[in-house]
């Protein structure tokens, strides 16, 4: 069902988000104002994490067949790429990360050109502050909810 007949929804949004009344209101009122505008529906993307993200995600599973698509984009934490920093990566145990993987994942979602950008901030999260810069240096319309 996913296609350019739906209209792009990015969530993004701290992972201690934990109003779902709040997320799932969002969505309904992003689902009706796309059809209202000629869609057939909203695809929903987000960034696969915790909080705010698998609201959404349970949210749009649950819709399919209301015209709902998802798209979840996963953050690389595995892979360093040329721009890295030497000497960046971060480990714990003997798990390591590349810190840069979601600012790479918030540029690639924005690149996409979403319809709406739907951000539920709580505490300053910062990866959440990055997807709003990186969407408003794109010109997104950006709706937002802070807690």
């Amino acid at each position: 069902m996913n296609g350019p007949y739906l209209a792009l929804a990015l969530v993004t949004g701290s992972r201690s988000w934990d109003d779902v009344p709040i997320i799932e209101d969002a969505l309904l009122e992003t689902w009706h104002d796309a059809r209202q505008d000629g869609y057939s529906g909203i695809t929903v993307m987000h960034g696969g994490a915790t909080g705010a993200d698998q609201i959404a995600c349970v949210w749009a599973r649950a819709r399919w067949e209301d015209g709902v698509g998802h798209e979840q984009v996963n953050a690389d934490w595995a892979t360093c790429v040329d721009t890295c920093p030497a000497g960046h990566r971060r480990t714990r145990g003997d798990y390591s990360w590349c810190p840069t993987a979601g600012h790479r994942r918030n540029q690639q979602m924005v690149d996409q050109q979403p319809t709406v950008v739907l951000a539920f901030q709580r505490k300053g999260s910062t990866g959440t502050a990055d997807c709003i810069r990186r969407a408003e240096e794109a010109g997104l319309h950006i709706r937002r909810w802070a807690a």
